[in-house]
């Protein structure tokens, strides 16, 4: 056995390099290994590669800018022209009005800015005991320590000693157990962190008016509520942000994933105007957060141009066609005692299996018949595709699926 230098994410650390699949080359919603297997790639990757594989566009664009400018920090007194373009670009799609972006690398970078400019601005409005973070139950919000203390998956937090203090997590689509924690502590708590549809904890999407429960009870309560669209956002759901698929108004919006469809790393945080105004109202106040990479202008111009394609070909409308068609052959399933609970939103779906059968070695039969799954414990896979994904490849997944359940 041979362990290979490179330190894998979520992998076992003692696997052998060996059994790891070497992607090399990907084109549309289809990659292929160094073995020239060729698969259709049903997760889009991890949840990201929504305008597909393969844009040279996008990466003509990133050379393009690196020619003039590859990077430059954008700390006081400091800014770039892509930064402030994609930036302007994201504000004027956002859910809520009047809003700034604040620009990091990652998801979990960006779950953890919000957390901070929470409490920062629940501070500056007078409101210092407010530190409480809400969750809920099966909520996935990163892997540094502010998002893993907010999460609701008990094994992504287990051997890293303390969490962060001040979060506390309820059941998941519960609002009568939310209410309850609000009418405890509701003076002590800064905001509610919420995916609007939970994507890496096993694809559960809100239970009718349970979302706006949400804003209701941030309202009475000076909270403000965190919308978590590292997944959602640009077109997962059907618009460029999931809370304006539910109607909802978040006061904090967290992106990542799909605004550069996964071409580069970018994340950022939608900063709407309650969260904006205590920060803008003293001139001499200094913003001490931010990263080395904030503003990266070849990062942003990925993003840009990534947004861009998803406008000219108009691919928004199809998270719904991905939807009716995957929906329809997963449910058909189902009905056949095959598959469990089928669920999703949009182009975002997962089944469960029953009790016993594992998960895994559904997930990797199907990778061996050319399908690309994500495997979630204790029993569910799920599904997220590129919205370039045509119908035949769709019921491959489909057609794939029962081979392996069989």
């Amino acid at each position: 056995m041979a362990l290979s230098p490179f330190l894998h994410p979520f992998a076992p650390p003692a696997k052998d390099e060996a059994d790891f699949v070497t992607i090399v080359g990907g084109e549309g919603a289809e990659v292929w290994d160094d073995r020239g297997n060729r698969y259709v790639d049903a997760m889009a990757s991890l949840w990201y590669c929504n305008v597909g594989h393969g844009r040279a566009e996008i990466a003509d664009a990133v050379a393009e800018q690196m020619r003039t400018l590859a990077a430059y920090h954008c700390f006081d007194p400091f800014t770039n022209e892509p930064a402030e373009r994609l930036s302007a670009d994201i504000a004027a799609r956002a859910p809520m009005d009047d809003a700034r972006v604040f620009l990091v690398s990652s998801g979990s970078e960006a779950v953890d800015s919000a957390l901070k400019l929470a409490r920062l601005a629940q501070g500056l409005l007078g409101r210092p005991e407010k530190q409480i973070v809400v969750s809920r139950e099966f909520a996935y919000h990163g892997v540094t320590y502010g998002g893993m203390s907010a999460q609701g998956l008990p094994a992504n937090q287990a051997g890293y000693g303390d969490l962060v203090p001040g979060h506390v997590t309820v059941p998941n689509n519960d609002i009568e157990a939310l209410a309850s924690v609000f009418a405890q502590q509701g003076d002590q708590i800064a905001a509610v962190i919420a995916e609007p549809v939970q994507g890496a904890g096993g694809v559960f999407p809100p239970a009718p008016g349970y979302l706006e429960g949400l804003r209701r009870l941030c309202d009475q309560h000076d909270a403000f509520l965190i919308a978590d669209e590292v997944i959602t956002g640009f077109g997962r759901l059907g618009q460029w942000f999931g809370s304006a698929h539910f109607g909802i108004r978040p006061d904090l919006v967290t992106f990542a994933k799909g605004v550069t469809s996964g071409y580069l790393p970018l994340g950022g945080v939608v900063v709407g105007p309650a969260v904006r105004a205590p920060l803008e109202a003293d001139p001499s106040f200094l913003l001490r957060h931010g990263h080395t990479y904030s503003g990266h202008p070849a990062v942003c111009v990925a993003a840009d141009k990534s947004m861009e394609i998803t406008e000219r070909e108009e691919l928004l409308p199809a998270a719904e066609r991905i939807g009716l068609r995957l929906s329809s052959g997963l449910r058909a399933l189902e009905a056949d005692g095959l598959v469990q609970d089928v669920r999703g939103e949009g182009g975002v779906w997962a089944v469960s299996l029953g009790e016993g059968r594992d998960v895994a070695a559904v997930r990797d039969a199907m990778r061996v018949d050319g399908v690309i799954v994500r495997a979630v414990p204790p029993n569910h896979l799920t599904f997220c595709p590129p919205l370039v994904v045509t119908d035949a490849q769709l019921d491959r997944c489909v057609d794939v699926l029962e081979r392996a359940v069989r």
